[in-house]
């Protein structure tokens, strides 16, 4: 009895909220029929002869009947764009039932179990993340590559069941139907006619707000709808946290000790996620590669992360169960999709692969992006280096050639001259100004304000949602471009090469040990001048600087 108490309790307050939300579109109406029902009034009581021709009445009829067509005109382009707007769309991968029967056989076992109506279909989201999502809106149900709808036991209002891809590869089955049996119980609840109509109700204003922005023929629908939205906020979250209540209620009976697990498993995906996108997916992003099997990287970022850390011990013997990744029928096509939705919403890359925007696998990261990205790097180094000299340096009490001389006899690209440069007398000016010139570069490179993708905002084209980092520093490009220009020597003079870690992203191989100590030593060049301990470094590991580097 308690639970169906909870249950019934959240399912009440909601749908008690989705009426005050219906009560501001009911008041709306009403204030916009005012007008007309007071001209209504006003003729009614003149054909009946209750209003003469000489008084008060009558000479107001005109300009009420006037008003009450200009308020009717407003509210019917008010309301034809809050009925026409198409709300926000997700961006996701759709999964139709032919790709996975397993997962739509475990979504429909839970609804039945939980007694709520199966979601409308299944797609996957590149994120940490799961929700449901109303896709009933006519631009939604007419969009390409539209999920296909379950079979049994779908409603015409059900949601769309979206899923974090991360889940599916890192979770086991088990716990992948405890962490979605809230998610699905929420069905039970959207279903319901009042809470459909308010959100239906609420999404159109947002929509109309979205439509009207920047369009001065349509400021007053946007006025009018955002005075709706405030007049709705409150009851509209409240509703939420209703269904959310009943929902979470209603699933207890669902693998509740699992739900525990899984999500601790939901923290430490997100954390392997965010490191992965972040550390390794973004720095090939940059060089025109996108990784094509992001949620397979994942497990290993976390598999690896269990290993280091002490606290993440034990998760990885999980990996012994099943995985949900098998609820797929071709887990890795599902996989290259979702990496490329990810690589468009958080960096925006192109919708479509391309000669300049090409799939990389993890086997070939370390030669196709970690050490290209490197020579790419020390290339642009070198050639801004000559740049700034002769604004920071005097030959003449430096010893060292002017940028005029080093054009007359090119100088080739080695450590050592960047040691020079740095380590020198004007050695703080020069790192300064090759901060700001290498920023410059890259902006330069990267072209006047746009995105990788100059493309039509919306799902057919993402310029970049979400951005996973601010703008480097011109301290944070120099410490990268002079690193790079250490490896680049490294691969070529001491038998080095270049590395995948899951954690951290590119990394430094001599003799197959990954040495992360020459970040120490390059901050300590940079930040306070002094090459010692990277000269160090160097001779420790065998590299000779005075030798030219490859360029990319």
């Amino acid at each position: 009895m308690g639970l169906v108490a909870g249950t019934e309790a959240g399912a009440h307050t909601a749908r008690l909220r989705a009426l005050a939300v219906l009560r501001v579109r009911s008041t709306a109406l009403a204030v916009a029929l005012l007008p007309a029902a007071a001209a209504v009034v006003l003729l009614a009581g003149t054909l009946m002869g209750r209003i003469p021709d000489g008084g008060v009445g009558a000479a107001a009829r005109p300009a009420v009947v006037a008003a009450a067509l200009a308020a009717l005109a407003l509210a019917g382009v008010v309301a034809a764009v809050v009925a026409r707007a198409r709300p926000a769309l997700s961006p996701t991968v759709p999964i139709p039932e032919e790709t996975a029967p397993d997962l739509y056989r475990l979504v429909r076992d839970l609804a039945d179990r939980m007694d709520v109506p199966a979601p409308s279909a299944i797609a996957l989201t590149p994120d940490c993340d799961s929700w449901l999502e109303d896709r009933t809106h006519p631009a939604h149900r007419t969009a390409a590559g539209r999920p296909s709808p379950l079979p049994r036991r779908r409603t015409a209002a059900a949601p769309v069941l979206v899923i974090g891809s991360p889940f599916l590869w890192w979770m086991r089955v088990a716990e992948l139907r405890a962490l979605l049996a809230p998610v699905v119980a929420g069905t039970g609840p959207a279903a319901h006619p009042d809470i459909a109509a308010a959100r239906r109700f609420v999404r159109g204003l947002d929509a109309a707000v979205a439509v009207a922005a920047g369009r001065p023929l349509l400021a007053f629908v946007g006025w009018t709808a955002r005075i709706l939205l405030r007049s709705c906020r409150e009851h509209a979250a409240e509703m939420e946290r209703g269904v959310a209540a009943a929902a979470s209620e209603r699933a207890q009976t669902v693998d509740y000790g699992l739900r525990v697990v899984a999500q601790e498993q939901v923290g430490l995906a997100y954390a392997g996620w965010d490191r992965l996108l972040n550390r390794v997916a973004l720095p090939a992003w940059r060089m025109g590669r996108w990784p094509s099997r992001l949620d397979a990287g994942v497990v290993s970022a976390l598999t690896e992360l269990s290993r280091r850390d002490r606290l993440a011990e034990g998760f990885a013997s999980r990996l012994g169960e099943r995985p949900a990744c098998d609820l797929l029928e071709e887990p890795g096509v599902i996989d290259e999709a979702a990496s490329l939705l990810a690589a468009r919403l958080f960096h925006g890359g192109p919708p479509e692969p391309g000669p300049d925007w090409s799939p990389v696998s993890w086997s070939q990261y370390p030669e196709e992006v970690v050490d290209r990205k490197w020579r790419v790097e020390a290339a642009r180094l070198h050639r801004v280096l000559e740049d700034v000299l002769d604004d920071v340096t005097d030959p003449a009490t430096t010893g060292l050639p002017s940028a005029q001389e080093s054009a007359a006899t090119p100088v080739p690209p080695t450590v050592d001259r960047v040691l020079d440069r740095l380590t020198g007398p004007a050695g703080p000016g020069v790192g300064e100004r090759l901060g700001h010139r290498l920023s410059a570069e890259l902006a330069r490179e990267a072209g006047p304000g746009t995105p990788p993708a100059a493309c039509e905002p919306g799902l057919d084209g993402l310029a970049p949602l979400f951005p996973l980092q601010p703008p480097r520093s011109g301290r944070e490009l120099l410490t990268d471009h002079v690193t790079a220009m250490i490896c680049c020597a490294a691969v070529d003079t001491a038998g080095a090469a270049p590395g995948l870690d899951w954690l951290d992203g590119p990394a430094l191989l001599v003799a197959g040990a990954r040495r992360a100590d020459l970040a120490r030593t390059v901050l300590t060049l940079i930040e306070d001048g002094d090459g010692e301990p990277l000269r160090a470094w160097l001779g420790e590991v065998g590299v000779r600087p005075e030798k030219p580097v490859r360029l990319g």
